[in-house]
């Protein structure tokens, strides 16, 4: 099993080797870890992977090799024949409908119980923590707003994911087809001379030596650059995953077009910390207030995200999809529009879906409407209003 593993890593564009194969079958056979699957794959990227920029690309084919394996849960064990896929449900759309919506905090009580009192696995019910049918708990079935436990999103309707999650940064040398993309993100440009003065001055040369009766006066001057400062706040995982492509295009582009540009990552939406490596997001925080004391008020703030989750994510506390946050995110996103007066949201979802997600009006009326598509002629009308 083991060796077609290893040729899937191969043909995943990872730079493995024999030799780094049998170092890994060596720290089995010598049983250097326990019989856990998060063990496994600790050990296998440890051994397998010698550069973290690989990460990605070995989470992705660790995932589609061992698919239907999924890992165990930190905060308190669940069995994981509770969580097999063995009845999806379909419903049809009055059905949905006439499910009740617990509400967030009913919702978690709710949880704490059903962990203390169930004792086997369940699926296709209305209850209990399982498989299929429409409890607000488990996987694969569907509940307007629910915690996914396991499996796979197929709704993206959860309020709370209890999995570990991890993300890709996004790659700043993807070339996109760019060139519309970084001629719409030159509407927002103020030019400056700076730096020493190492090029040449044509008309002042000219003028220069013509006032000298022809003997050549080079004059030189700074280079003219733009600095405008940009800080970029990137939306990371989830169903951000569906606009990777563009969001790299974009992100790549920016790097090129703006010298004075930041970038942090979040998730859904802004709370206490931001990171900027998603491999160490746990290790290495960023404190959202000394971000927003960071950077002058002239700074211009670009959110990309879809803007697409649960309602609680933005409207309260401890509402964040994936730890207990202290405050709303919509108080942290009224910290950053009241401190850099010139914002605004590029969302890459598609603009015809808006009016069904209720978490997109939200987040616009908190960006005062200044939410665009990430389209081309998007991306111009808000570097217009950037640039006001």
């Amino acid at each position: 099993m083991l060796i077609d593993f290893f040729f899937s890593l191969k043909n995943a564009g990872i730079p493995v080797s024999i030799k780094e194969f049998l170092l890994l079958l060596e720290a089995l056979d010598r049983n250097v870890i326990d019989q856990s699957f998060d063990d496994f794959y600790y050990l296998a990227r440890m051994t397998l992977v010698k550069d973290e920029v690989h990460f990605d690309k070995f989470d992705r084919a660790f995932a589609a090799y061992f698919k239907g394996i999924d890992t165990a849960f930190d905060d308190k064990e669940i069995p994981l024949d509770w969580l097999l896929k063995n009845a999806l449900r379909e419903l049809s759309d009055e059905q949905k409908a006439a499910l009740e919506k617990f509400g967030y905090d009913k919702l978690m009580d709710r949880l704490k119980e059903l962990l203390e009192e169930q004792k086997e696995r369940h699926e296709g019910g209305s209850k209990w923590i399982g498989t299929g049918g429409t409890s607000p708990f488990g996987n694969s079935g569907y509940n307007p707003e629910g915690i996914r436990i396991g499996g796979e999103s197929r709704h993206r309707s959860a309020v709370k994911v209890w999995e570990q999650r991890t993300y890709r940064d996004y790659d700043t040398s993807r070339e996109i087809g760019t060139r519309n993309i970084k001629v719409a993100l030159r509407r927002l440009r103020k030019f400056a001379r700076q730096g020493a003065a190492d090029e040449l001055a044509l008309d002042e040369t000219i003028r220069s030596t013509a006032n000298n009766a022809g003997w050549l006066d080079i004059r030189m001057r700074p280079e003219r650059r733009n600095n405008i400062k940009v800080l970029m706040l990137l939306d990371v995982g989830g169903s951000m995953d569906d606009h990777i492509q563009r969001t790299e295009e974009l992100f790549s582009a920016a790097k090129t077009e703006f010298k004075n540009l930041e970038f942090y990552y979040f998730h859904n939406c802004v709370y206490d910390y931001l990171w900027r490596n998603n491999q160490r997001k746990h290790s290495e925080r960023f404190d959202t207030l000394d971000v927003l004391h960071k950077y002058s008020p002239d700074t211009k703030v670009i959110f990309v995200g879809d803007a697409t989750m649960s309602p609680y994510e933005i409207l309260r506390p401890g509402g964040a999809i994936d730890y207990h946050n202290e405050e709303a995110g919509a108080a942290w996103l009224q910290r950053f529009t009241k401190t850099f007066s010139s914002h605004i949201w590029l969302n890459p979802e598609p603009e015809h879906l808006w009016e069904y997600r209720q978490s997109i009006a939200i987040i616009r009326q908190q960006m005062s409407n200044r939410m665009y598509p990430l389209t081309l002629e998007g991306l111009e009308n808000g570097m217009r209003m950037l640039s006001k």
